[in-house]
């Protein structure tokens, strides 16, 4: 175990499980380079079924440099509907090709344009819109050109085997389940510092946070113009008029928050929460997830400073089993069957998760958290305190409110490796991130995943 990157340690990855010097090299040269397909888990009837009983025109998307919001916005645009009315599994990096459904309610084949850079296939039609829980997990395809120390994959390998604990299957490895950079925002990880105040109903802090708050490694412009909001919020009289004339128009959310102010005021909480609301109602609920995640992240890093194991359970855990549908060889927990591990359930729990039956969990708060005994419990409770944190804090209006869940400590995956050049090919359950494998291998910082 070494220390993480400083960018990751600002979103709660402390630490990498491998010990091992990284390879290097660079990642995302061509959108190519990183490819990733939906493991789908959505039944399409034909194209011809009645729209009456099947409203939604599925469609699978193969798209080069696009993010899966851009194009879902594209989509809209070109057919002349409400962006809600398109909905997708998960969202995919722009620097990439992907491969993934989207369903368009009310959609017809003959209206599907022509997009730049997007190949967009008729599935057929389903009586609902596609949402998360459809995505099964994901496939992927990832090069990595001019590794400096290419001799250390191996190296690397045999240490996240060994965290794996799959000790009968050397193609099984496994890392710590972190939710990667991009939850959080690569180049200015913020996301969880909203979502904080917001579960501590700060609502000024958190607007302040996301449309002020200059990053370091954020464009000179960016920051010039996030250091104007900051004046403004410091002043006896904010002009936040002026704010938005400084702020560049491709910050379009920013600009929302800042339009709000600049007609209403800032005068409430009610009027700073109207602001935050500008954006999407995907986002508002993004805000709380990376307060989550970031909780979730701090808990793992713990987990790993004093020792606990990833692979199997110990006493006070809270561990559940595997999906029984999950396709072959996807390590994919369910985790709306889960067991309290005490007593003699230790052992028994400890041989499922080594034949990948079941997985050790820590929780994603929310206002239905029941948190674990004994050292995790501990841990968990330490963090939140720390955090000034507690699960009722998480019963919040509109969409900022969140039940919360549990989410599996330990990713495993059946990792393929071939040489010259250097392609890892592997798949993940929803949910895991691919960075959470390779910044273990190449050791970069955030920006180079």
């Amino acid at each position: 175990m070494r220390e993480g990157h400083p960018i990751e340690r600002e979103v709660g990855m402390e630490y990498y499980v491998s010990d091992a010097d990284g390879i290097g090299g660079e990642l995302r040269v061509e959108p190519e380079d990183f490819r990733v397909r939906e493991l789908e888990a959505f039944d399409a009837a034909p194209v011809d079924s009645d729209p009456g009983a099947y409203a939604n025109l599925v469609v699978r998307a193969t798209l080069r440099g696009w993010d899966t919001n851009d194009f879902a916005a594209r989509l809209s645009d070109s057919l002349g509907v409400s962006r809600e009315r398109i909905s997708w599994a998960g969202t995919k990096d722009k620097h990439a090709v992907t491969t993934q459904l989207f369903t368009v309610r009310g959609g017809d084949p003959a209206d599907l344009p022509d997009v730049r850079d997007a190949d967009v296939e008729v599935v057929g039609r389903a009586g609902r819109d596609i949402s998360f829980g459809d995505l099964a997990g994901n496939a992927f395809g990832i090069r990595v050109r001019d590794a400096q120390v290419p001799e250390n994959v191996d190296e690397i390998t045999e240490q996240l085997r060994e965290f794996g604990g799959v000790d009968d299957d050397a193609d099984v490895l496994g890392v710590p389940n972190y939710f990667g950079q991009q939850r959080f925002g690569s180049r200015r990880p913020v996301t969880h510092t909203v979502g904080l105040h917001v579960v501590r109903d700060e609502w000024r802090e958190a607007v302040l946070s996301y449309v002020g708050n200059p990053h370091e490694n954020e464009p000179d412009e960016t920051r010039e113009a996030r250091a104007v909001v900051d004046a403004e919020a410091d002043s006896a009289g904010p002009d936040w008029h002026r704010a938005l004339d400084r702020m560049p128009g491709y910050l379009r959310y920013e600009r929302s928050m800042l339009h709000r102010l600049d007609e209403d005021g800032a005068e409430t909480d009610e009027d700073w929460r109207h602001a935050l609301e500008a954006v999407p109602s995907n986002l508002q609920r993004l805000f709380v997830n990376a307060a989550q995640s970031y909780v979730f992240n701090r808990i793992l890093s713990e987990r790993l400073r004093r020792g606990l194991p990833f692979d199997r359970p110990v006493e006070g855990d809270v561990a559940c089993f595997a999906d029984r549908d999950a396709p072959e060889d996807l390590f994919r927990p369910d985790t709306d069957r889960l067991q309290d591990v005490t007593g003699r359930r230790v052992d028994i729990v400890g041989k499922h998760c080594e034949r990948g039956r079941a997985f050790v969990t820590a929780p994603l708060v929310g206002t239905e958290t029941e948190l674990g005994e004994g050292g995790p419990g501990e841990i968990e409770r330490e963090i939140l305190s720390e955090l000034d944190l507690e699960p009722a804090d998480f019963d919040l209006p509109g969409n900022f409110e969140s039940t919360g869940t549990r989410r599996a400590i330990l990713v495993r995956s059946r990792m393929s490796i071939e040489e010259n050049p250097l392609d890892f090919e592997f798949s993940l359950p929803s949910g895991s991130y691919a960075t959470a494998v390779m910044r273990e291998y190449t050791k970069s910082g955030p920006l180079e995943l």
